[in-house]
């Protein structure tokens, strides 16, 4: 299916956010995410489908300042 992640187009295989989180290499790094631009904790993650269209957005912490 075509979703949209951090702005760029994806086709992605994967259903769930865990799902698709691993296709695109995130495994179980510590990130935080949101669909459709409504915030989803890692507890959550488990219970949301994705769909054709939707929109990804996810944010990795970085060290540094």
């Amino acid at each position: 299916m075509k979703i949209t992640v951090n702005g760029n187009p994806a086709d992605i295989q994967a259903a769930t956010l865990p799902e698709v989180l691993r296709e695109l290499g995130y495994g179980d790094a510590k990130v935080a995410t949101a669909v459709n631009e409504s915030f989803v904790p890692a507890a959550a993650r488990a219970g949301v489908t994705l769909a054709s269209g939707d929109r990804l957005e996810i944010v990795a912490p970085r060290q540094g300042g």
